[in-house]
């Protein structure tokens, strides 16, 4: 009689087993499957291209644009001007030169993303 429920005790443990490797290769497959469908792994990709991107914009306005504009703007260190009224700290030279910032980006990611969707359009032509 023990060797019966030994045997059926095995059997079972095989059964459960069998059923936990079929749902851990579903749930593989599922993952698999979502991560084709919305291109996860590109996204991906592109977020660490678009990270290094917007670093090297950055340093391009930052250290070669924005020199030529301290020039133009005469008055010295027009990023670091202040004005209090009481205890309020105003900083309009770093808004400033935030949206100076801004805006030049702005038109280099325009001009590079034009001059790259003008190359996809020439070669689907």
């Amino acid at each position: 009689m023990d060797m019966k429920k030994t045997e059926n005790a095995e059997k079972e443990i095989r059964a459960g087993v069998t059923n936990l490797s079929k749902g851990a290769e579903s749930f593989s497959q599922e993952f698999m499957d979502f991560l084709k469908k919305y291109q996860v792994i590109g996204l991906a990709v592109a977020f660490i291209i678009g990270t290094a991107a917007s670093t090297l914009v950055t340093a391009l306005v930052k250290d070669l644009i924005m020199p030529f504009v301290g020039v133009l703007i005469p008055g010295g260190d027009w990023q670091t001007v202040t004005f209090e009224v009481g205890p309020v700290k105003f900083m309009p030279g770093d808004f400033a030169s935030a949206l100076i910032n801004f805006i030049i980006i702005a038109l280099v990611v325009f001009m590079l993303v034009k001059y790259i969707m003008k190359g996809d359009v020439t070669q689907k032509l």
